[in-house]
């Protein structure tokens, strides 16, 4: 057997901008996610650079001063990366290289990456590869001599052809493939969905670790991989799941993120498409998370930009377990504590009070399955009985780890 090789983080840096339409407070939540982003892909972060500006640079993106002092810190650091916050145009890129002469990411190139180390099956790498290429055609240097020269033989390379020209007729090449691939694969994955009956459908979506995969394997009573990283679930996965007598299938689908890459949107619509074809959605939160109201704004954007927002929803707040506040008395002298909220503290907050079903657990814990469960039950009979309305007699709630 082979040893495990232990991993090796690369040395990176962060750098954001403070701008009208994004002030300190936001940027450190986007340095903050961006700095998990790239834990998940395999580096460590040294330090941050942010800089107040009111649009970015159109040549480097930072300032000229901004920009030196970044570099002189990587040279003096040995840094390896350095990564931005924003997508950067082909021409930033370029001219970030020439001057750092070091890799230089932005978030979505991060995210690409970190989707293309977590794919497992055929049908996922396609789709990040095409990401990747369709990200990658506009931001053709000449340092990319990497791609294949020899294609097709004699008469394939155009008079006065230069390389550069070469490498995207060969990537556009690779983009019509990859399309016609995801075509056939797009033509079997809807005709499962069309042999799964007449079953109700049930889709967890949500923010990024927010611990669908860990409610997906207590519901399911499979091991679906779950892990504290940022896209640990990219292959859908759909297990048949029985709440009392109540048969459904549910699916755990790719958490969503701000700034998603269009690249990604695009490339995984298939993936979506279970989403868009589900009859209930169950969108979980992790409560415990300081920015938890903009993730639920950032999922409820894009299921309205795959035309999902109108669907039955379940709002489910997980990880009650991990939430605390910060308790402070009156007298000024007393420090302060932590403090947890029990579940009928949960049910007095305005988030109990949501247009939507709404229940408070913990996935990890199973606290308050019963109710979480009884309340899935509800919604999805609903559902079959519109479905099947002669047959609701058969089905009778009753808690199965009970019995």
């Amino acid at each position: 057997m082979l040893e495990k090789k232990e991993h090796i983080y690369e040395k990176a840096v962060l750098v954001g901008l403070i701008t009208k339409e994004q002030d300190e407070d936001k940027l450190t939540e986007y340095l903050d996610e961006l700095e998990f982003l790239a834990y998940t892909a395999g580096a460590t972060v040294e330090k941050r650079f942010t800089q107040k500006m009111l649009q970015p640079d159109s040549r480097t993106f930072v300032g000229k001063g901004k920009m030196e002092e970044i570099r002189d810190f990587v040279k003096e650091n040995e840094i390896g990366t350095v990564i931005f916050d924003d997508e950067l145009s082909p021409s930033q890129l370029k001219n970030l290289e020439r001057e750092m002469e070091v890799k230089i990411l932005d978030r979505t190139n991060l995210i690409l990456d970190i989707f293309a180390q977590r794919a497992q099956t055929s049908y996922a790498r396609t789709q990040v590869e095409l990401a990747q290429y369709e990200y990658l055609l506009p931001r053709l240097t000449r340092m990319w001599t990497h791609l294949e020269r020899q294609r097709g033989g004699i008469g394939m390379r155009g008079p006065g052809e230069t390389e550069i020209e070469t490498d995207r007729r060969i990537i556009r090449d690779r983009i019509s493939l990859l399309k016609e691939k995801l075509k056939t694969i797009d033509k079997q994955m809807a005709t499962q969905r069309n042999n799964r009956g007449k079953m109700v459908r049930v889709a967890l979506v949500g923010y990024t670790n927010v611990g669908k995969s860990t409610l997906m394997n207590a519901l399911s009573k499979s091991e679906v991989f779950a892990e504290n990283k940022l896209f640990a679930t990219l292959d859908t996965t759909v297990r048949k799941v029985v709440i009392g007598n109540l048969p459904f299938l549910l699916t755990d689908t790719v958490g969503f993120i701000r700034k998603l890459p269009t690249q990604l949107v695009e490339s995984f619509k298939s993936t979506l498409d279970e989403v868009r074809e589900a009859d209930l959605l169950i969108h979980v939160v992790d409560i415990s998370h300081e920015s938890f109201e903009d993730h639920i704004a950032s999922v409820n954007q894009i299921l309205q930009e795959i035309d999902a927002h109108r669907k039955p929803i379940i709002m489910i707040f997980n990880k009650i377990d991990d939430f605390s506040y910060e308790k402070k008395d009156e007298d000024d002298l007393t420090p302060i504590t932590k403090k947890n909220i029990s579940l009928d503290e949960w049910k007095k907050t305005w988030m109990a009070k949501s247009k939507f079903p709404t229940v408070f657990i913990s996935a990890l814990t199973k606290e308050n399955f019963p109710e979480m469960k009884k309340l899935i039950y509800d919604e999805v009979l609903k559902i079959h009985i519109s479905r099947f309305p002669y047959n609701d007699f058969l089905f009778e709630y009753y808690d199965d780890e009970e019995v």
